[in-house]
């Protein structure tokens, strides 16, 4: 007979905390609330109470919690906190295709739309070496639109895998956001899961999943950045979802 043992770790349990504020986001946090300061000291209340709820909002955008990141070497896990707004079939963008970096062929692209009440730090989809951050400059459009991929400020990261796999995906400012930060370079070591960057006020992140792996995120579908996973290398078993 087949002996099957689940292994809990050890550590007692887990208690909630309210999420550390990024340091990108101290910086706008005090502005805020020296804004707010001000409104009091004039006698403008109102205002003053107003400016208070933008410096909490702003502490609550730049939050930067603790995930609890699969240990699934297969796994894809969402770079991004967000909903599933699209799910195509196109070509790698031509900063990552080639031989170096995806190849030429049509793959599988999740886009996670993140609005401005997201979490905004965004991690990577496995662990490896940064191959290349490429910056490109573009417009800001709603990032929940198709053509954001093509026409927005975006930057792409490429990782790669210790096995030669890799993954690609695009950073893209939207509508609000007006500033892309990476955390990571190329030549850099990261761990599955592991902050490499943000994206400030607003926007989405695309992720093309290798050729033959299917999505395991239906449209509509919210995800958690370096928990939810995207995909199964491999693993080409579609699924299926209603939303209710």
């Amino acid at each position: 007979m087949e002996n099957n043992e689940i292994t809990i770790a050890a550590g007692g349990n887990v208690k909630w905390r309210f999420p550390q504020v990024h340091p990108e986001g101290v910086k706008f946090g005090l502005i805020a609330a020296a804004i707010t300061g001000v409104f009091f000291l004039m006698g403008w209340e109102v205002v003053g109470w107003l400016m208070l709820i933008v410096t909490m909002w702003v502490l609550a955008f730049f939050r930067d919690p603790v995930r609890a990141v699969p240990q699934d070497e297969g796994a894809i896990i969402a770079p991004a906190d967000g909903l599933v707004t699209l799910i195509q079939k196109v070509p790698p963008p031509r900063e990552m295709a080639g031989a170096a970096g995806l190849g030429d062929q049509p793959l599988i692209r999740v886009s996670i739309f993140m609005s401005v009440f997201d979490v905004h730090i965004n991690r990577t989809p496995i662990g490896g070496t940064i191959k290349s951050v490429v910056y490109i400059s573009g417009k800001f459009l709603n990032a929940d639109l198709d053509k954001a991929s093509e026409d927005n400020e975006r930057q792409h990261i490429l990782v790669e895998r210790h096995d030669g796999l890799r993954i690609g995906f695009t950073q893209i400012a939207g509508l609000v956001a007006r500033r892309i930060m990476p955390f990571v370079k190329p030549g850099d070591m990261v761990a599955a899961g592991q902050r490499i960057g943000l994206i400030r006020f607003g926007s989405r992140v695309d992720v093309y999943l290798p050729a033959g792996t299917a999505p395991r995120v239906i449209l509509g579908q919210r995800t958690v950045a370096g928990e939810t996973i995207l995909g199964q290398v491999g693993d080409r078993r579609v699924i299926a979802g209603i939303q209710q």
